[in-house]
């Protein structure tokens, strides 16, 4: 799978690109069909709480993209977020084609 990382007006360190790439690369275990993913890291409102955004973009077959955007403290927090809300897409996009 490719996974392209964008951060927005600022740089991660490594450590943070490991994590992403680790979080979604388990998202390969619940469907295989998996064409690439775009993961966007932003700073929302410095100044308040919840101010760190992780969008998640997951290119599949057939059905075009599955997408999840999610705020928290942290930027690992969203970026764990965001993968549940496309962890459980995935798991109903693969129930609905079971059924047809």
């Amino acid at each position: 799978m490719n996974i392209n990382l964008n951060a927005v007006h600022f740089t991660p360190d490594q450590k943070l690109v490991d994590f992403a790439s680790k979080k979604i690369n388990k998202l390969d275990t619940f469907f295989e069909g998996v064409i690439s993913a775009e993961l966007t890291l932003k700073v929302v409102k410095p100044e308040t709480v919840d101010n760190k955004m992780a969008e998640l973009k997951l290119s599949i077959p057939s059905k075009g993209y599955l997408f999840a955007k999610k705020e928290a403290d942290t930027f690992e927090e969203a970026i764990d977020l965001s993968t549940d809300a496309i962890r459980r897409q995935l798991t109903k996009f693969k129930e609905k084609l079971k059924e047809k």
